[in-house]
């Protein structure tokens, strides 16, 4: 599926929740990440008990991608490289991504400081991905996932210097 396909798709289950969509934005994240930046009048119903509903509409969203991708790969035989889409709405998720990269990047000052290995609050799995991904080009830190549930939390491990 091409970007405009899956706006459409976004614009219409959006729409289809009686939410009116102003505004669909996509951007590039490096080469990683499409991002579909979406703006709407009511974000409060997406955005309520700290953005279930728009985590929920991400997973749905890509299951539905990745159910016509199978499809359209079944009649073409062609190869589906590895689609990382993410849907925000009013700019809830960057604010999130950045606040995580702000207690990832105090935590990492904290185990150089301190020279020892430093446990972050429990986290989502996809909380704890924007840590790793954030701290991956730390050649002095290492970080790794421990726990089990809800109490799973990010370690960074302090190496020493390169």
């Amino acid at each position: 599926m091409n970007n405009t396909e899956i706006q459409n798709l976004i614009k219409e289950l959006i729409e289809r929740t009686t939410v009116p969509v102003k505004e669909i934005v996509v951007s590039q994240d490096g080469s990683k990440t499409t991002w579909f930046s979406v703006e709407v009048g009511q974000p409060h119903f997406f955005l309520g008990r700290n953005g279930e509903a728009l985590f929920a509409l991400n997973h749905l969203i890509k299951k539905m991608i990745e159910a016509k991708v199978v499809i359209q790969n079944e009649n073409s035989q062609t190869e589906n490289s590895n689609l990382s889409i993410l849907v925000d709405i009013n700019g809830f998720q960057k604010k999130r991504i950045e606040n995580i990269h702000a207690i990832a990047h105090m935590m990492a000052e904290r185990a150089r400081y301190f020279k020892s290995n430093i446990e972050i609050d429990p986290m989502s799995a996809f909380d704890r991905r924007i840590v790793h991904e954030f701290l991956a080009e730390a050649g002095d830190l290492k970080t790794e996932s421990t726990g089990e549930g809800l109490s799973r939390r990010v370690v960074i491990k302090y190496l020493g210097p390169i």
